[in-house]
Parts: C-alpha cells; sequence; structure tokens
C-alpha cells in the first residue's frame, strides 16, 4: 500500500511539470478513443445478433450506429471535463463544444427516427404493383413529408445552435421565429425556397402528381420519377430528365394521365375514301386488338366522326392498363390496319378525283348524269 501510494506521488510529481491544457488534451483525447472503441465493439455484437433477423432490424441497427457513437462520444468528453484541470474560460469552451453535439445528436436521432418511421410506414405499399395507384398516393405524400420534415428539423437545430452563443443570438431567434431584420433579409432571400417548400406541402396535400405518375408537361410526356423539397424530376419517354418547380405544378395547367388510375383509351384517326367498307374495318380493329398482348379488353371502337371533302374522318379508340401501353398499342394498330387496307382495299386510301382509272371515272360520270 505504501508503494502504491509512492508510485501516486511520483506520478503526481512528474504531471507537475506538465501543462494543464496538455492533460486535458490527453484526458478528452482517451475519452474519445475509448468511446469509440467501446461503441464498436458494441455495435459489432449487436450486428451479428441481428444478422439472422427480419431486415428492419438491421436496417434500425445500421441507422443508429451514426447518433449512438456521437452519443457515446458526447458522454465521454463530459466526464472528461469534469476530471481535466480546466480553467474557467476552458471550462466555458468545453461546455459549449458539448452542447453544440448535444443539439447535433438530437437532431441526428430525430431525423433518423424519422427515416426509420418512413422506411416501416411504405414497406406495406409496393410500386412494382400492377395497380399501383394507391402506392403512389402513400409514398408520394411520405416521402414529400418527410423532406419538409427533415427541413424544419435542420432549421431548428441550426436556430437551438446560434442561439447558444451570446454574440448572434438574435439571429437564432430570428431564423426560428421569422422576425426582426436578419430574418425580413433572409425571408425576402429564400422567398423561392421557401415558394417551393410551401408547394411542396401542398402537393403532399393535394396530390395532383405522385411518384410514377405519367404526365404531358411543356409538350413533353414522361413519368414522375422523383419529388424533392424543391424540384420535380420528370423522366421523359427518350430518357431524358425534365426538372421543374414544384410551384410549377401548382400555378400552371399540365395534364395527368395516371390521377385516378393507369388505365387510358388510346386514339387513333385515320382519314379513308368514301368507298371504304366501315364495317371490315371496323372487324379488322377489333381482330387486331384481340390479337394484341397490350390490349386490356375493355375498349374498342370504330366510328366515322367527319366528312370532308375528298375523305371522311374514321376514329379508333383501343385501351390498354397504362399510358405506355397505350402508345405501343395505337402505333400496333396503325401499322397493322394500314398493311390491311393496301392489300384488301387499296382504292379505300385518299386520292385524288384526277387519280381515278378511266372505268371507275366513267361510272362516276354516269352516275352522276342519271341524278341529274
Amino acid at each position: 500500500m505504501d508503494r502504491f501510494q509512492q508510485t501516486l506521488d511520483a506520478l503526481e510529481g512528474a504531471l507537475a511539470w506538465v501543462p494543464s491544457w496538455a492533460v486535458s488534451l490527453v484526458l478528452f483525447a482517451l475519452a474519445v478513443l475509448l468511446a469509440y472503441w467501446v461503441h464498436r465493439f458494441v455495435f459489432r455484437i449487436l450486428t451479428r445478433w441481428v444478422g439472422g433477423m427480419d431486415l428492419f432490424w438491421r436496417s434500425l441497427v445500421s441507422r443508429t450506429e451514426g447518433p449512438t457513437r456521437l452519443a457515446a462520444i458526447t458522454v465521454a468528453l463530459g466526464m472528461a471535463a469534469n476530471a481535466a484541470p480546466l480553467s474557467f474560460r476552458e471550462t466555458g469552451i468545453v461546455q459549449q463544444g458539448l452542447l453544440l453535439c448535444f443539439i447535433a445528436l438530437v437532431a441526428w436521432t430525430a431525423n433518423t427516427v424519422l427515416h426509420i418511421w418512413v422506411t416501416v410506414y411504405l414497406r406495406r405499399f409496393k410500386l412494382d404493383a400492377e395497380d399501383n395507384l394507391l402506392a403512389r398516393k402513400h409514398v408520394t405524400q411520405t416521402r414529400i413529408l418527410r423532406r419538409v420534415a427533415g427541413t424544419l428539423i435542420f432549421t431548428i437545430a441550426l436556430s437551438a445552435a446560434l442561439m447558444s452563443f451570446e454574440d448572434v443570438r438574435q439571429y437564432g431567434v430570428s431564423l426560428l421565429a421569422s422576425a426582426g431584420v436578419a430574418g425580413l433579409v433572409l425571408g425576402l432571400a429564400l422567398q423561392p425556397v421557401l415558394k417551393n417548400l410551401f408547394a411542396g406541402i401542398q402537393l403532399a396535400v393535394t396530390q395532383p402528381i405522385r411518384i410514377d405518375d405519367a404526365l404531358l408537361v411543356e409538350g413533353e410526356w414522361g413519368w414522375v420519377e422523383e419529388i424533392t423539397s424543391t424540384y420535380v424530376v420528370l423522366k421523359l419517354w427518350d430518357w431524358r430528365r425534365l426538372i421543374l418547380p414544384l410551384s410549377y405544378f401548382m400555378e400552371k395547367p399540365f395534364q395527368n394521365w395516371t390521377r385516378e388510375g393507369s388505365a387510358l383509351i388510346g386514339t387513333v384517326m385515320i382519314y379513308l375514301d368514301y368507298a371504304v367498307p366501315i364495317a371490315e374495318v371496323r372487324r379488322k380493329v377489333e381482330e387486331i386488338a384481340a390479337g394484341s398482348r397490350l390490349w386490356d379488353r375493355q375498349v374498342v371502337n370504330v366510328q366515322v366522326t367527319d366528312f370532308r371533302e375528298s375523305v371522311m374522318e374514321v376514329r379508333i379508340l383501343v385501351s390498354a392498363s397504362n399510358g405506355g401501353r397505350a402508345f405501343d398499342l395505337r402505333c400496333e394498330v396503325r401499322e397493322k390496319l394500314i398493311a390491311f387496307l393496301q392489300e384488301a382495299y387499296p382504292q379505300a386510301l385518299p386520292r385524288l378525283r384526277t387519280e381515278f382509272a378511266p372505268a371507275e371515272a366513267a361510272a362516276f360520270g354516269a352516275a352522276s348524269a342519271m341524278r341529274g
């Protein structure tokens, strides 16, 4: 016992020559290293333990790795600060740093909890299902609100961090309460961002568009690929991306082909000579639709919708389960119908009257004379 006390006395004598700030730095470094290795050891055990469990538990452990590490380091630094020989000024600096770590930890934890909740909630909905209207509705609403909530968490955390400093506390209050000159200047500077932020909330509530909706915007047709907190990414039919601000969809008209359902009726317009037998055209269109894997067995119709000077307008309607299939089905109907007419009724295609064969012209003239 005497020898141990002598050893401690000798260690204190040796450390008496070391500056207090150096001792504090060593203690803080040892605390950080100890917290890091303890957290790593515990986290490895947890990772192996949940390795055979459900995806939710594995995702939960992996997502909480960062926040729990920061929490362990913050606690270790707090314990080291109590034991370190710090001056009054140094104690204030350390306490300020620990407060910032605590604010960051709370914000990080809140964001992680939000992400886990969104992941668990969206597990019930599958976007790759044939009828994914309900899934697209919930996925769009949840993702937009998740981004808005993430922005609010960051804003509150930043405001709390600024308010922890005496010199810039008013800026934190202005940012949080949107009051004062700094808040007004910031609000004016961020007006486009705030406009899109509120448009995002409005989109989440009213849902004029959803993830994977088929839209016709600015003369371009494509699918909604991504909705962020400020803009929408539209994947066009030729794989280009059209980027539009969120406010666009609250201020300008556009076409949503999958608002209430994905099924669409495709239209094919064809102009034929009056000599064409419409019954045969109708029979052929029904045969083409019945033999196509794109037709959903709902709508097929052929109608003469207009008479013009030299041709009649024939409208063909065919339905499909979604916009892409409807477009392909329209092309298929056009190709097969024109091939049928070229082979079976070539005279049915539009021609000028001067192109008639002599026999046809004579017959037409005789018929006109009899009517006269």
